[in-house]
């Protein structure tokens, strides 16, 4: 893939075709000519209308083009996959983040409700990052105790819905 130069000159006087002349002979070739002026008040957007927030773990690049993974957002993400995974409660998933000195946007400590919050924003991640490898090394910890408590209990018949409230079997 080619890769490209790119510089941005500020006009701050009448356009010049001298300039573009000195810059074609440099090799430089024009992409864009951007414009604006002040807006009259009556066409100014509203208050509300670029509200959107930036998705939990992302955040906007260094050239302000695009949305990169922030590496904290992304670390509290994965904790609280791993809390959920581990059957958690969200207490205890936010009483793990504040005791690793994570903090929600605002600054203010984790809480049961802002973890619940997350749960949507895991969903949409949550392809990507269980298909992580970072995720597969965390999920060999926590999950080897787990097998190996299993291995020394005896096999129990499976819990049904039917038989923990007593209901007998249609059969």
């Amino acid at each position: 893939m080619a890769y490209f130069d790119r510089i941005r000159d500020i006009v701050s006087e009448p356009f010049s075709p001298d300039l573009i002349r000195r810059r074609v002979e440099a090799g430089w070739q024009m992409v864009a000519i951007e414009w604006r002026r002040e807006v009259p008040g009556g066409e100014a957007p509203s208050e509300g209308d670029f509200d959107e927030d930036i998705p939990y773990g992302l955040r906007i690049s260094d050239d302000c083009m695009r949305l990169e993974a922030d590496p904290v957002e992304h670390q509290v993400l994965m904790l609280i996959m791993e809390g959920v995974a581990l059957d958690s409660s969200y207490a205890e998933i936010a009483a793990a983040l504040n005791e690793r000195g994570f903090r929600m946007r605002s600054g203010q400590p984790w809480n049961r409700v802002a973890v619940f919050g997350m749960i949507p924003r895991l969903i949409d991640v949550g392809p990507r990052l269980l298909s992580s490898t970072e995720w597969v090394d965390r999920s060999q910890r926590f999950e080897s105790p787990r097998l190996e408590a299993e291995a020394d209990q005896p096999t129990a018949r499976p819990q049904t819905w039917r038989r923990l409230f007593g209901l007998k079997s249609r059969v």
